[in-house]
Parts: C-alpha cells; sequence; structure tokens
C-alpha cells in the first residue's frame, strides 16, 4: 500500500494546532454514575485507568454562548 505524498492535493496534515474544544466528554460508569470532563485527553486517560468499571463515553456538544452575560 502507497501512502499519500506530502505534495498530493489530498494530503491532509492538521487544519490548527489551537486545542479544540468545542466538546465535553460524559465518562459513565457501569453502577450509572457519571462524570463530565472538558477534554478528551483527560476522559482517555480515564478510560485506560478505570475500563473495568466503566459503561461508556458520550460525547457532548458544548454551548455556545450567545448575548449578554
Amino acid at each position: 500500500m502507497e501512502l499519500i505524498k506530502p505534495s498530493d492535493s489530498q494530503y491532509f496534515e492538521q487544519s490548527s494546532y489551537e486545542p479544540y474544544d468545542r466538546h465535553s466528554y460524559k465518562i459513565v460508569s457501569k453502577t450509572g454514575e457519571s462524570v463530565v470532563v472538558e477534554d478528551w485527553e483527560t476522559a482517555q486517560l480515564t478510560w485506560f485507568q478505570k475500563s473495568a468499571f466503566l459503561s461508556h463515553i458520550e460525547v457532548l456538544d458544548k454551548r455556545e454562548s450567545k448575548g449578554f452575560k
């Protein structure tokens, strides 16, 4: 299998180096308890450390604040 070369128009590296923060992540245990974390790295770390006790992870859209605070 041949990889796409960087000179190819279909080659994609990364669109932004800024932190991605569109989602929060709800980690749900097998007992139904849950916790919401603000970044994927924390969700992933928690999953790998405690996966025997966890049921799933839900991806939550972050609300955009519109208007006055």
